[in-house]
């Protein structure tokens, strides 16, 4: 028997899943940004810059 969808979690459902990609993204452009240059303001400023770029994708390419 299939669930109607009202009785299915979010998290089952996918629409929480944006918000968790988006931050594991900003924090792996920190990490890499870290390990490579080993400066904690080079890796601050990556992590903005992920930030940036799904801004423009937005703005460009729409939200769905």
């Amino acid at each position: 028997r299939a669930m109607p969808e009202t009785e299915i979690p979010p998290a089952l459902r996918g629409d929480h899943y944006l918000g968790v990609d988006l931050s594991f993204g900003a924090a792996l452009a920190m990490v890499i940004s870290y390990v490579t240059w080993r400066s904690i303001g080079w890796a601050i400023f990556h992590g903005l810059l992920n930030w940036v770029y799904v801004v423009y994708f937005v703005l460009k390419y729409g939200w769905s």
